[in-house]
């Protein structure tokens, strides 16, 4: 094989370079493997400190480095991407549309394009620091988000589900402190109550192309058999086996649960449902816990405070959105006390969903604490409840 068949062909090589540094542009991403590691490069422009500047972030096997270059060094590190040779993918993203470059062993460039969909992925703006990075901008989503219907069939975001696309983008984010930094060799999630997989997928083909990770399961569950249907097609169609993505038509506490899952997420599983997936994450042994509750409708009628409390749960929507966060305040204490480092943030803004509190938990910590105890019971007192999460809580304890 010649050398210079490895190469790019020089007019696509000039639409690249000339796109990267003209306006519209997004991201430029090329993934390989070097000594049989995962290898991903990717350029951005960033504004920091009103100077312009395009931000270089490569990631080789279990490193990872990020510098930001002015405009002569940024060349410089196009051209090196440019050069390089053999099998690889290369991802351009602009407003003014997609190019998609496999480069095959035999070193045959494949180009696909995309039509312009600013309205689907805009640039980040000169204002860097206010604008958060989109993870399904870090490898070709395109056949994602067609498959789940956020795209239409010529790549463009459905504006009905921009929404969607930015609660997505936004729970992967969530996700990323609690992944481990080095590539593990196998890495299974269990999604709970996962309807429509929207996330469930989307994790698996982020953790697998643009994090490189080479064994990513997912485990969705759902008692709903139509939402599982659609969800097993939508992984055949995106060419995923049963050791990269399963579904079960099953209650959460009843479900086929792997032993020690490396995550468990729960999205907007309505009021137990939540808790279900709780205890089982915590009797399974999960590592990482990823929890967003829905509806909460346990503690509404049970709530019990008197004197100057009784001035709050007179009102129903003040009844309610204190049982809101009663609910959540318990279910962090109970995985503090099961031994879990939890923290409640909010994860998206209520423009996106209302629903937008998150409970996010990592095994690390001794379990049974007594403080963590004895506050649970005395919140338990104060508010004369016995929350359904509590049973992961030792009876004489409580």
């Amino acid at each position: 094989m010649n050398d210079e068949t490895e190469t790019l062909p020089g007019e696509l090589c000039e639409e690249i370079r000339a796109r990267v540094f003209g306006p519209g542009f997004i991201r430029l991403t090329q993934t390989l493997t070097r000594e049989g590691q995962p290898f991903r490069i990717s350029l951005r422009p960033v504004r920091i400190k009103g100077q312009e500047l395009i931000q270089a972030e490569m990631r080789d096997g279990t490193q990872a480095q990020t510098r930001n270059l002015t405009e002569g060094p940024a060349r410089k590190g196009l051209e090196q991407i440019l050069a390089q040779r053999g099998k690889r993918e290369l991802h351009l993203v602009t407003t003014e549309g997609d190019l998609h470059v496999r480069v095959t062993k035999k070193g045959r460039p494949l180009v696909s394009r995309g039509k312009p969909k600013a309205t689907a992925m805009p640039a980040p703006s000169a204002g860097h620091d206010r604008v958060k990075r989109q993870p399904l901008t870090d490898f070709d989503s395109a056949p994602l988000l067609r498959v789940l219907g956020l795209a239409a069939e010529d790549g463009a975001l459905r504006t009905s589900m921009r929404g969607k696309y930015d609660q997505v983008n936004a729970l992967i984010r969530a996700v990323e402190p609690l992944l481990p930094e080095a590539p593990p060799p196998a890495f299974t999630v269990v999604d709970c109550g996962c309807g429509k997989a929207y996330l469930t997928l989307a994790l698996q083909r982020f953790l697998t192309l643009a994090k490189g990770w080479p064994k990513v399961r997912v485990i969705g569950i759902d008692r709903n058999a139509d939402v599982i249907a659609s969800a097993r097609a939508q992984a055949a169609a995106l060419g995923l086996g049963e050791d990269e993505a399963t579904f079960q038509a099953a209650e959460i506490a009843s479900a086929d649960w792997p032993q020690a899952p490396d995550l468990v997420m729960s999205l907007h599983a309505c009021d137990t449902a939540t808790d279900d997936a709780l205890i089982a994450a915590v009797r399974t042994g999960a590592a990482r816990i990823l929890c967003v509750p829905c509806c909460q409708h346990e503690l509404h009628h049970a709530l019990a405070g008197g004197g100057p409390m009784r001035a709050v749960l007179r009102h129903g929507i003040l009844r309610e959105r204190l049982a809101d966060l009663l609910t959540d305040t318990f279910r962090a204490q109970v995985l503090r006390i099961c031994g879990y480092r939890a923290r409640v943030m909010e994860f998206v803004s209520p423009e996106a969903t209302g629903r937008n509190i998150l409970i996010r938990a990592e095994r690390g910590v001794r379990p049974g604490l007594g403080e963590a105890v004895s506050e649970f019971r005395e919140l338990c007192d104060l508010w004369g409840v016995k929350p359904y999460i509590g049973q992961l809580v030792p009876s004489d304890e409580q």
